[in-house]
């Protein structure tokens, strides 16, 4: 019984996610990643949805929440410090703004 309770809560927060990510259209993509170039100071071909930012661009902690800060101002969302955690490339950060964006 409690697995299955698992399973369907996984499953929920795995189908939230995803209707979270359908909401980002293409022109939201583009204003994030523009964001976090010139935060990082990066060309846009230096920065893939999968290059880390700390380990491939040499982000710091500082960068990490001003790209958070100007993402919440952009996007007028509030995304909690704790989601720096998940905040490591692109694709975590278009997951966390979405998901934002749904809350």
């Amino acid at each position: 019984m409690l697995h299955s309770i698992l399973i369907e809560r996984i499953d929920h927060t795995q189908l939230r996610r995803e209707e979270a990510m359908s909401i980002l259209v293409a022109a939201d993509k583009d204003q994030i990643k523009e964001s976090v170039c010139e935060i990082l100071e990066l060309e846009h071909a230096e920065v893939t949805g999968t290059s880390l930012f700390k380990e491939d661009h040499g982000a710091d902690s500082l960068l990490a929440i001003e790209i958070l800060a100007q993402l919440e101002r952009t996007f007028k969302i509030t995304i909690d410090q704790s989601e720096l955690e998940r905040m490591v490339n692109l694709e975590g950060v278009y997951a966390v703004v979405a998901e934002s964006m749904t809350a």
